[in-house]
């Protein structure tokens, strides 16, 4: 399929935006650029299945002339779940494997797990399932999350090393004890990662080639990728290489060289538009320009909550929300600190990028950003400011 056809454009107002507070936004992301805390940004809204705001501000990276443009390319990192969760779940609906299934039926590397505790390790009681992947109930953790004796470990043998493949990355992790019971905790994970290497072991390809034929051919995703091409790379947006706000800086992936692990869980770059495809298709309940790549209650399925009250660790889940199958969930109106109606789902990624859907709203949003260590300031100021537009 070659023959995409473009996401229509219509005027804020046209779609129920405020055009003066849609302004607002953008006026607020300049105010960033100006004071040196933002490099540049993309900012799209869409509404009724068209985009009423996609504009670029600022430069694609710092101490460059060269402007940021709508379509420059980003590290998306964990916005990559979604998509490696679409593709577990086109799996489960050719009927090649159930949600249900214990990892280790198609992974054997993680049989016989053990779990680290206060008093040593302990036998797993409930082997992980595919679905406790989805949601991040694995049991599993990330290194960079905290300093328990199990992250360390991740640490110790380079857990986020790009120089392994898939199989050789999975081999690793199982060979580390998990952080907790699984399905007991919700907890932020490499799950995604192993999913990664679970659709190869389904679908008999690579993850990469799996992606390109499965879902970012179809959907019209040119630019999306586990490394940018030399003809590609004059678009790569940048951090700052020092913190703005004093802060040590993150060390970013490096797009330009091709990865022996193509990471399910943040391994992607992409672009706004191609994304905006992404998220077009997700709200449209599977389908886009008459591709379908889901089942409409899959979509509603993966983007319902999951935990129905399991706890989780950490700070990471706002109080007012679960987690679905790559997304988090929003459970109730209010109790979060950012605006949002019940239904809506969202994941951002670690280098600042991050989307919102919308159901009841009939409205998606995303910011493309680099800027790693204000992420949690711009993911809530882009939300403030998208809800305060609506009319």
């Amino acid at each position: 399929m070659t023959n995409h056809t473009p996401l229509a454009h219509a005027q804020p107002a046209d779609v129920g935006l405020c055009p003066e507070r849609t302004q607002r936004l953008m006026d607020v992301l300049r105010r960033e650029v100006a004071s040196g805390r933002l490099p540049g940004a993309v900012a799209m809204i869409a509404r009724r299945g068209q985009i009423g705001l996609f504009e670029a501000v600022g430069h694609q990276g710092p101490g460059t002339s060269t402007p940021m443009q709508t379509d420059s390319i980003f590290r998306i990192y964990s916005m990559t779940k979604p998509v490696v969760s679409v593709a577990v779940m086109m799996l489960v609906e050719r009927g090649q494997l159930l949600l249900s299934d214990p990892v280790s039926r198609w992974l054997p590397e993680y049989a016989n797990q053990q779990v680290a505790t206060v008093s040593g390790l302990e036998p797993v009681r409930n082997p992980a399932t595919v679905q406790d992947l989805l949601r991040h109930t694995a049991g599993l953790t990330y290194e960079f999350l905290g300093d328990s004796s199990v992250q360390r470990q991740y640490g110790a043998v380079k857990i986020a090393s790009r120089e392994r493949t898939n199989a050789e990355f999975s081999q690793t992790l199982a060979g580390v004890p998990l952080q907790f019971q699984p399905g007991t905790v919700w907890a932020y994970s490499r799950a995604t990662d192993v999913l990664g290497r679970l659709v190869e072991v389904v679908s008999g390809q690579g993850l990469g080639v799996f992606l390109q034929a499965e879902i970012f051919g179809p959907l019209g995703m040119v630019d999306t990728g586990f490394a940018v091409p030399p003809e590609q790379q004059h678009r790569i947006a940048e951090p700052f290489a020092h913190d703005p706000d004093g802060g040590v800086p993150m060390k970013v992936l490096e797009p330009r060289q091709v990865p022996a692990m193509e990471g399910g869980g943040g391994g992607l770059m992409s672009t706004a538009m191609d994304y905006t495809r992404f998220l077009q298709c997700l709200r449209n309940r599977g389908e886009l320009d008459g591709v379908r790549l889901l089942g409409p209650h899959t979509v509603d399925y993966m983007t319902a909550d999951h935990l129905g009250g399991t706890p989780s660790d950490g700070t990471l889940l706002p109080p007012g929300h679960g987690f679905g199958l790559g997304f988090a969930v929003r459970t109730h109106l209010g109790l979060s600190p950012v605006p949002g109606s019940v239904g809506l789902y969202y994941w951002g990624g670690i280098a600042g990028t991050t989307f919102f859907v919308d159901p009841a709203l009939d409205m998606y949003a995303m910011l493309m950003v680099q800027a790693p260590n204000q992420r949690d300031y711009y993911r809530p100021l882009f939300r403030d400011l998208v809800y305060a537009a609506l009319v």
